[in-house]
């Protein structure tokens, strides 16, 4: 893990992309990034999606540099500093109070990070999320920072904190003006629940019009139906959610899954000026979702959209192949019919003429760009592999990053 030389270091983690399914929208304290409701989510597998950090510390590095996914960026970026600023903090605490071995670096060195997602950046797959819970791990491990990061991660994107756990994982509000007990924690692991899979559909890769930061805050100002969704609402689906996931009750599951997205939506329209974060192929894909479900007499298929337009599908894994088949129909890929499908292999099926004609869409070829199969998985990784190393010895990007 370590290449460790006069006391220097590099470290390499990986850390999930997750999907809340009681959606986080609104902060009650903008700078130490505190919600206005609790949220719980779903952690992806990192064979499908993650984002990769290497951190490095040296005493011959002269100022704190990033590169996000080959491109330098500004190291004074707010949320990025505060990121730094608390795990250095953490680690003086600990060195002063003695806990453990001495730090093996002095924290006056600068550092070096290099950071890489596999998979489109700010389109609404969570990027923020992984990329600052993978930085805040990243740095624990190169400080000797231990204990709970939620502090650390939040500080760089609320979602963050909760990409630090596998499985199913609920982001507690808290009450505390500090934050102190606004963490994350898991309510049931990765293997909990192995039938459950997962369908991204990536409607648009490019990055959305109204950044998630300036969204919510407008919809804090502005939105009544926002504060009593927080106070009056999530509080009861908080409860629900977490006992459909413990029960593996798919049905319930489901339907709270789209009824919190829908009113997640509903509050963005209701900030003023509205926001509006879906499109009409996501608006297709809602319409799909409850035609399949419909014509089988039962909730066999979930969707969920973030603050952007494409879908996260909940369903269970015997239902898979036939709701990629109807995908396929209703919105037939361009020309990446081989391409189309990434991930969890999909068994091709023929759609029965019965669901087809249940479907009743007009076909809209290329509205879809791709799919991505994936299921749920672990918490953040170290690699302990010096090849995984993003950053050569000189502290500087690989070049084939």
């Amino acid at each position: 893990m370590a290449s460790e030389k006069s006391q220097d270091l590099m470290v390499t983690c990986t850390a999930p992309v997750n999907i809340a399914v009681i959606k986080y929208w609104g902060k009650r304290d903008e700078a130490l990034i505190l919600p206005i409701n609790s949220s719980l989510s779903v952690t992806l597998h990192q064979d499908q999606l993650k984002t990769t950090t290497t951190a490095a510390v040296s005493k011959d590095f002269t100022e704190d540099r990033i590169w996000l996914n080959g491109r330098e960026e500004d190291v004074g970026q707010p949320r990025l500093q505060a990121c730094l600023r608390e795990i250095r903090r953490l680690a003086r605490k600990r060195r002063s109070t003695g806990d453990g071995d001495a730090l093996p670096l002095s924290l006056g060195y600068k550092v070096h990070v290099a950071s890489v997602n596999n998979f489109p950046t700010a389109a609404g797959l969570a990027s923020s999320a992984a990329g600052y819970a993978c930085l805040a791990y990243t740095l624990a491990r190169v400080y000797g920072v231990e204990g709970d990061l939620s502090e650390v991660a939040r500080r760089g994107s609320g979602s963050a904190c909760r990409s630090l756990y596998g499985g199913f994982v609920e982001w507690q509000m808290g009450e505390q003006a500090d934050g102190k007990d606004s963490i994350a924690r898991q309510v049931a692991p990765e293997w909990h629940w192995p039938q459950l899979r997962v369908l991204i559909l990536v409607v648009s890769a490019e990055k959305k019009q109204t950044g998630s930061t300036v969204g919510m805050q407008t919809s804090v100002e502005t939105s009544t139906l926002l504060k009593f969704r927080a106070e009056s609402i999530v509080p009861e689906r908080m409860k629900e959610m977490t006992r459909c996931i413990r029960e593996r009750d798919f049905q319930g599951f489901a339907q709270l899954t789209m009824k919190d997205s829908n009113q997640f939506h509903a509050t963005c329209l209701d900030t003023f000026p509205p926001i509006s974060y879906l499109n009409d192929t996501s608006r297709r894909i809602i319409q799909l979702v409850h035609r399949f479900n419909t014509h089988h007499g039962q909730t066999k298929v979930a969707y969920t959209f973030d603050a952007g337009p494409n879908a996260v599908i909940f369903t269970l894994e015997d239902t898979v192949a036939d709701f990629v088949a109807a995908v396929r129909h209703c919105f037939p890929p361009a020309a990446n019919g081989d391409k189309f499908l990434k991930g969890l292999q999909v068994a091709p099926v023929l759609l029965s003429d019965e669901l087809k004609a249940a479907l009743a869409v007009e076909p809209s070829p290329g509205g879809i760009q791709y799919i991505i199969a994936t299921q749920v998985g672990p918490g953040p990784q170290v690699l302990d592999d010096c090849h995984d190393h993003l950053l050569g010895p000189d502290g500087l990007p690989q070049r084939d990053i």
